[in-house]
């Protein structure tokens, strides 16, 4: 057993190194390690907060909580498959199963009842090609506006393949100013009930925080499951 795992993580460090097409690539990432770490920034944390919202990890997602905190406000999302350009460069990458689901409560002035909105965001992509972070849109209660432009995104620290015999590759990147698309500012106010010029600027002006990959080419046990996440009705 130990022969065969060692020969599957070579194979699929040989495939990931000499991925030679005249097409891309997509290699299941199921059973490697690898892993998407989303951390929303001081002023996300801040907005989310002012404004009754906090974030809860939903599919194969797990919040990460930070020494002494009772809320996270950061989510690790394992990575399921890599998409190789001709080029040789990382096209895109998924998070599929993974899910966000982003809650807003307020009270009612008048009778004083609690409303809860919402919108959950699910099975992601990083888009490389076009900067953005894409994920399947679902406002509580209605349709999901599937592989939506949720976020642009800056690469901060490049991804950084580091190579050792025999085969073992490591992979570490950063994107960071996580902004908003104006699409995605229309569909949050929407969803969560945002409204006011003051309220809408400010989101469309947040830098949500960033997010880090890490990969390794070292089998994950048990592989995770790919299944796209689907919001209950």
């Amino acid at each position: 057993m130990k022969l065969l795992n060692l020969r599957s993580v070579s194979v699929a460090a040989a495939t990931l190194v000499m991925a030679v097409s005249a097409n891309a690539l997509t290699i299941d990432w199921t059973g490697l390690q690898g892993t998407s770490t989303i951390a929303f920034s001081d002023k996300a944390i801040s907005l989310f907060k002012t404004n009754g919202g906090r974030v809860n990890a939903l599919g194969n997602t797990t919040a990460i909580l930070a020494d002494g905190a009772t809320v996270p406000w950061a989510f690790s999302l394992p990575i399921t498959s890599i998409t190789i350009t001709p080029a040789l460069k990382i096209g895109a990458g998924q998070a599929s199963g993974s899910a966000l689901d982003i809650v807003r409560k307020t009270v009612d002035e008048e009778s004083g009842e609690v409303i809860t909105s919402g919108i959950v965001l699910a099975n992601f992509t990083l888009d490389y090609t076009n900067k953005k972070v894409l994920a399947d849109a679902t406002t509580h209660g209605a349709t999901t506006k599937p592989q939506f432009g949720v976020y642009d995104f800056n690469v901060a620290t490049p991804l950084a393949l580091k190579y050792k015999f025999p085969l073992s590759i490591t992979g570490h990147e950063v994107l960071d100013k996580l902004i908003l698309t104006p699409a995605a500012v229309d569909l949050f106010a929407t969803s969560l009930g945002l409204a006011g010029d003051e309220i809408l600027a400010l989101v469309r002006g947040t830098d949500f925080g960033t997010l880090t990959q890490d990969i390794a080419v070292k089998a994950r046990k048990p592989k995770v499951s790919k299944t796209p996440y689907v919001p209950a009705p």
